[in-house]
């Protein structure tokens, strides 16, 4: 039987007013500062890798970066595709792949696309770590966005906050945040000065650092969106992307595997 819409849409507003509380509620404990104990490599620092490893005064160096995304089936949009990559830092070779596939029953609203994909996500992730698996990802870049998000709480904050783990937002393309939009981010790289520029700091009109746009390779025609999620500054966000781009979309999510294999397999 199906429900009245009037009671649809009382249902729709119930559950995104929870969803609100409930995002609020994490962007309490998001955290847009560096806040973790290994180094970022440099051409220098790799070079003393062996030194500084195990040293509690310098830290380890960042050696596992993870990327996740899900993809839905063309054929049903319920159906989804969760898949989880690590890669060493250093070789940008795959450490360690997983995937899962899923029926979602989480309603798809705007803005509230975490209470969706989260959930799928965090079970990779714990799944991994409880294996005890020495290529824990240090880091996640999600295929999404981060605080360059209507509410300043994307996929990449919500799930790095429930995680524990730092997270960077990579956005393939920008939707309309606090006045930032494709044209506007379009009229910035073409403007005076700009062509020999890779990375362009992204202000909304509220005056807040949504993000940075970043020509990832000298050939690019199109810009990569890259914002923080959680424990991790913009700074250090930009430099990590930057290590791990060989192409336009860097390597942790480039190599995340084609969800057309996923689905084939489960036929």
């Amino acid at each position: 039987m199906e429900k009245e819409p009037a009671l649809e849409t009382r249902c729709s507003t119930d559950l995104q007013d929870k969803w609100i509380e409930i995002q609020d509620s994490l962007k309490k404990k998001m955290k847009i500062e560096d806040d973790f104990n290994w180094k970022i490599p440099t051409t220098e620092v790799q070079n003393l890798e062996e030194k500084t490893e195990n040293s509690d005064s310098c830290g380890a160096i960042l050696k596992y970066v993870g990327g996740v995304d899900l993809s839905f089936s063309k054929a049903d949009p319920s159906i989804a595709c969760a898949t989880l990559v690590v890669l060493d830092l250093n070789t940008l070779q795959v450490v360690y792949e997983d995937f899962s596939i899923v029926k979602l029953h989480t309603p798809y609203i705007p803005g509230f696309l975490a209470f969706r994909e989260a959930p799928v996500l965090l079970e990779l992730l714990e799944k991994m770590k409880k294996g005890s698996l020495p290529f824990y990802s240090q880091i996640l870049m999600v295929d999404g966005n981060g605080i360059l998000h209507p509410r300043g709480m994307g996929l990449a904050c919500h799930l790095g906050v429930l995680a524990n783990i730092p997270t960077v937002g990579i956005g393939k393309n920008l939707h309309h945040v606090d006045g930032l939009n494709q044209s506007r981010v379009r009229q910035l790289l073409a403007g005076e000065g700009n062509s020999s520029k890779d990375v362009f700091t992204l202000i909304g009109d509220s005056g807040s650092t949504l993000g940075a746009a970043m020509r990832s390779t000298q050939d690019a025609s199109k810009p990569i969106f890259i914002s923080v999620g959680h424990r991790v500054s913009l700074t250090s966000a930009i430099k990590i992307v930057k290590l791990s781009c060989r192409f336009r979309v860097p390597e942790p999510i480039r190599l995340i595997l084609d969800p057309k294999l996923a689905f084939e397999s489960m036929a």
